[in-house]
């Protein structure tokens, strides 16, 4: 908990973060003198450190098995190494001296967020891949306004090749990130690969592994997080307006609901599980959620784009539509896309009262428009690896 509260207390404050950013990026810059390069060491991370999951992992499954890369050396950093297992590749701790040492050493960095932890630093031989996590909604990098504090970006971009699953995806990246546009690798996120691709089989046994009753509809609701909404140690907190009891009152007979929240969210409201409502935070695999469910309830979040791939019906729950629009901005309005509610009353309603059909052909007609590219990313994302760096 305390190492949580020192992160958000760099995040938030500009003088301490000025502080780390500068003193900190020297001092691996200049480590960067005594570091012999690895051309056989590859880092790979997920959100950070976080997780093992997303697209660097299926990245590094398609990767070990590719005989052009026998005889190079996998690791894999996180901030809690002893939680995870990782077939074939060494662990290590995110912001210890040996994490900033194998980074410098890397050939290449593969996340889907961040390697250099709020720094500005890069091997001198490394090549740095970040697929990323998500087209964009809401304003991402130097769109979003400049008193919205956690969201401050030092340095130039270093990455050299940024995963697309469209053009307009990679048009506002290239833009809010300082990409050069020719640096994006138009074939998808590789996450989204199983989303693609799996069978009806696999679905029935993800909803038997996830005790889910075949004879109910299961609902996902992943909202995204708010970075404004604080708790007093500057945690962010998940409180949408929902009665949970009128809920399971009027839809507990017909549905289920998974409610997710995002991974920056550090306190989410009350969940009393039960048969109707269970808490899927911390469920290792969103994937497996994804495919396992039917309807996707979400706000602003880019988990519209990826549950798109799979032909299902998806509805906008935007209870602070204009409060959102002004403190953190977006690229479009998703209420002109898809069905949904600004309240709990109307979301009921209108699930009460599904037209499946109609829902799914607006899902189909916004993937048409903002997903061009999904089912093959994790091997031809290999391929351009192997371009690079072989």
């Amino acid at each position: 908990m305390l190492k949580k509260e020192i992160i958000n207390f760099l995040k938030y404050n500009k003088i301490a973060y000025n502080t780390y950013y500068y003193t900190m990026s020297a001092a691996i810059n200049l480590l960067k003198v005594f570091v012999k390069p690895d051309d056989k060491l590859l880092l790979f991370n997920s959100f950070a450190g976080r997780k093992y999951d997303d697209s660097p992992k299926a990245i590094y499954e398609v990767m070990r098995k590719d005989p052009r890369f026998k005889g190079y050396h996998f690791v894999w950093a996180f901030h809690q190494p002893e939680k995870y297992t990782v077939k074939g590749a060494k662990k290590i701790k995110t912001d210890g001296l040996q994490y900033f040492i194998t980074a410098l050493k890397a050939r290449a960095w593969i996340t889907n967020s961040s390697v250099e932890r709020g720094l500005n630093f890069k091997g001198k031989n490394t090549f740095y891949l970040n697929t990323w996590h998500g087209s964009p909604i809401k304003k991402m990098g130097g769109d979003i306004a400049k008193d919205n504090q956690s969201f401050g970006a030092k340095g130039k971009n270093k990455t050299d090749i940024m995963n697309a699953q469209s053009k307009f995806e990679a048009n506002i990246f290239s833009k809010c990130f300082g990409i050069p546009r020719s640096h994006f690798l138009e074939v998808g996120l590789p996450r989204n690969d199983e989303l693609a691709n799996y069978t009806e089989q696999y679905r029935n046994e993800l909803r038997r592994k996830l005790s889910l009753p075949s004879n109910k509809k299961v609902m996902l609701y992943c909202p995204t997080f708010r970075e404004y909404d604080k708790d007093e140690n500057l945690g962010v907190v998940l409180a949408p307006p929902m009665d949970l009891k009128k809920w399971e009152k009027a839809l507990g007979d017909e549905y289920i609901l998974l409610m997710r929240a995002h991974y920056e969210v550090s306190k989410v409201m009350e969940i009393k599980e039960n048969e109707f409502i269970r808490n899927v935070t911390d469920y290792p695999v969103l994937d497996e959620l994804m495919i396992a469910s039917d309807i996707l309830i979400s706000d602003y979040s880019s988990v519209f784009f990826d549950y798109s791939i799979m032909d299902k019906c998806m509805l906008h729950f935007t209870f602070d539509y204009d409060k959102y629009e002004e403190k953190r901005g977006m690229y479009f309005d998703i209420r002109k896309y898809l069905n949904g509610a600004s309240n709990e009353e109307d979301l009921i309603n209108i699930l009460l009262d599904l037209n499946e059909a109609s829902e799914i052909s607006k899902t189909q007609a916004f993937r048409n428009k903002y997903v061009n590219y999904y089912g093959k990313a994790a091997g031809q994302t290999v391929d351009c690896i192997a371009d690079h760096i072989l």
